[in-house]
């Protein structure tokens, strides 16, 4: 799966993309359809639907004449790259104070806690794999 170019997602790419993460495939007049009430030209979701193909967030498929688009990057790679900016934007890119933040102003439940808790332990053994692996490579 090639990488998505570094910039952002705008929001009306976003909401484009989000139709595709939701149904998997979908040609320009169904993305249409769906974003309705944003009463956009068929030409203008197009277009935007041809640049994020062009970027590497879509993929098409020919139906006939009809080109069918899906999602070329998982939901999850956007939704790191904004918390990414956020966490660099609003604290300084320091992880830990978004988690501060959340903790002191949100508050986590026992379960939602747990599984935080099992994420970090299966990051920080990954991370170990990863360094042992690079130390193998370098020697």
């Amino acid at each position: 799966m090639p990488k998505p170019d570094s910039a952002p997602l705008t929001d009306a790419q976003r909401e484009i993309m989000e139709v595709f993460w939701q149904r998997g495939e979908a040609t320009v007049s169904e993305v249409r359809d769906a974003l309705a009430r944003r009463d956009l030209a068929r030409n203008t979701v197009q277009t935007m639907i041809v640049r994020l193909e062009e970027r590497g967030w879509l993929k098409h498929r020919e139906a006939g004449r009809t080109f069918v688009y899906a999602a070329n990057v998982p939901r999850t790679v956007s939704l790191g790259a904004k918390v990414s900016q956020m966490v660099d934007r609003l604290f300084s890119g320091a992880p830990e104070e978004l988690v501060t933040a959340l903790i002191e102003y949100r508050g986590l439940t026992a379960d939602e806690a747990a599984r935080i808790r099992k994420m970090i332990d299966e990051a920080e053994q990954r991370n170990k794999s990863n360094d042992k692996t690079k130390r193998g490579k370098t020697s």
